[in-house]
């Protein structure tokens, strides 16, 4: 049996594969408008803590019924590693993030966590095997283009000083590279467990790893639209990586890049439209021509990475 072999095989379902990314992509799209608004009112790792405390609440009892259990507290060896690494990537990748978006506008943030789909296909080169073709290298320089003229307003300060959108910005690339850690791992994971049951582990671990430097009392200062939009976030973590999740046992991981580049056209949306109808909780983010065209260029740059598998042989 060979390396290939002994990895994860899709079920060939695209269109159910499609529509979980699709769900995906929306939770997605709204969240960092969610998360700036939250972020006025409590910090980065209590925001985190509460996501990962009610998504493994409700994921605990699918598993349990499941009798999974029994089987992951006989774990060893490489199997017990890919768990780690995909629960512990999505923690980085969780705080990172959060972090990251409060230093920068959501739809900022949501451009430069473009680069995990094209991190996550890299990695798929390396780890799964999968062809990447010139198309593919031709995207993620699209991407990279993009992310410079998107910024092109503020180049001289992210690389001229360590302001506070360059702080923004690392954060970011570092979330990006924690996630396609964890899509990796979760995507290998799918031939040993249930999504549901690596969820269950994934949520576990990030409530053991926030709860040292969380403030759970920070709740009891949210007003009202703040405590619908923090129950909104937890729901927002069931339904995007469990959509997520599923889909990536129907579709190949470079089929779902694909979907997930629109994301940060989403997020654009609904920033203006919540601007313009609720201004109390979002931000409008003013962009020219240029930035609007840099955005557009990280799409398709990412669509066009996950498109183009190998049609003219490796790279």
């Amino acid at each position: 049996m060979g390396p290939r072999d002994r990895m994860h095989t899709t079920t060939g379902r695209w269109r159910l594969g499609l529509g979980l990314t699709l769900g995906a992509v929306l939770m997605w799209g709204l969240l960092p408008v969610a998360l700036k608004a939250v972020l006025r009112q409590m910090d980065a790792a209590t925001i985190s803590w509460y996501r990962f405390v009610g998504a493994a609440a409700v994921m605990a009892v699918p598993v349990i019924r499941s009798g999974e259990l029994a089987t992951l507290w006989r774990l060893r060896g490489t199997r017990l590693l890919i768990l780690a690494a995909a629960s512990l990537a999505l923690s980085a990748n969780y705080i990172l993030y959060v972090v990251g978006l409060d230093h920068m506008p959501p739809g900022a943030a949501q451009v430069v966590i473009q680069l995990a789909p094209m991190f996550m296909l890299l990695g798929g080169l390396a780890v799964f095997g999968e062809r990447f073709s010139r198309w593919q290298w031709m995207g993620l320089a699209a991407v990279v283009i993009g992310l410079l003229m998107f910024f092109h307003q503020n180049l001289a300060s992210i690389f001229g000083a360590m302001s506070v959108l360059t702080r923004g910005l690392l954060f970011m690339v570092a979330a990006a590279l924690a996630w396609a850690v964890y899509a990796l791992s979760q995507k290998q994971l799918l031939k040993s467990f249930q999504s549901s049951t690596v969820l269950f582990v994934v949520y576990l671990t990030g409530t053991i790893v926030f709860l040292p430097v969380t403030k759970p009392s920070q709740i009891l200062g949210l007003d009202v639209p703040g405590l619908w939009l923090l129950a909104f976030l937890a729901f927002n973590t069931l339904a995007a990586y469990g959509c997520f999740a599923e889909a990536l046992d129907h579709l190949e991981a470079s089929r779902i890049g694909i979907v997930i580049a629109l994301t940060p056209l989403f997020t654009l949306t609904f920033v203006a439209l919540g601007a313009r109808y609720v201004p109390g909780i979002v931000d409008a983010e003013p962009r020219d021509p240029l930035s609007i065209l840099g955005a557009l260029l990280v799409v398709g740059g990412s669509m066009l990475g996950a498109l183009s598998r190998g049609n003219d042989g490796p790279a």
